[in-house]
C-alpha cells in the first residue's frame, strides 16, 4: 500500500436540476431525493480515493436548513475526510443555486461512512488520506471524534 493520497484527489462535484417529478405538492424537492444525491456524491469521492467499489455503511444526521425548490440547481461537493482501515468518512455539502439570479444557499451537509470492497466483495484496506490544508486537518480530527461516537453508539445498541 502506498503512503497516502491527498484529500484533493478525492474531491468530487455533482449537479442536478430540481425537476417537478422530484418534488412534493408544495414544489419542494423530496428529502429522500436529496438524500439519494448525497449518497451518490459521497460514493464518487470514496471511489475516487479507494479506486475500488464501495458500499455505504452509515449516514450521520441530515438537517435541512431550507427547502430545495423546483427549478433550482442542486450542487453537491464531496471529499474524503479520513480513512480508517477498510472504511472512510466522506463529507458532502449541498448547496442550491437559483440559475436566473446566481443566488446560492447552503442546504445541508452530511457525513457518510463507506467501506471499500475487494474482488470477493469483502472489506479491504484503503490507502490513507493526507490532509494538507488547515480545514482538511480540522475535518480529519473531527472525523476521528465522530468515529469514536459512532463506535460507542454501535456498542450501546448491542
Amino acid at each position: 500500500m502506498t503512503e497516502g493520497k491527498a484529500v484533493r484527489e478525492s474531491i468530487s462535484e455533482y449537479s442536478e436540476l430540481a425537476l417537478p417529478n422530484d418534488a412534493n405538492g408544495l414544489g419542494n424537492v423530496l428529502g429522500g431525493k436529496v438524500m439519494h444525491l448525497v449518497d451518490l456524491a459521497g460514493a464518487m469521492a470514496a471511489m475516487r480515493h479507494a479506486r475500488r467499489p464501495v458500499v455505504t455503511l452509515s449516514v450521520d444526521q441530515l438537517l435541512f436548513l431550507h427547502p430545495v425548490r423546483v427549478g433550482e440547481l442542486i450542487v453537491l461537493r464531496s471529499s474524503v475526510n479520513r480513512v480508517f482501515r477498510t472504511s472512510m468518512e466522506v463529507g458532502v455539502r449541498v448547496t442550491t443555486e437559483k440559475l436566473m439570479t446566481g443566488e446560492r444557499r447552503h442546504t445541508c451537509s452530511a457525513y457518510l461512512t463507506f467501506v471499500a470492497l475487494d474482488e470477493n466483495q469483502k472489506p479491504t484496506p484503503i490507502t490513507p488520506v493526507i490532509p494538507e490544508t488547515e480545514e482538511e486537518q480540522r475535518r480529519y480530527r473531527q472525523a476521528g471524534e465522530r468515529r469514536q461516537y459512532r463506535l460507542a453508539m454501535r456498542k450501546e445498541r448491542n
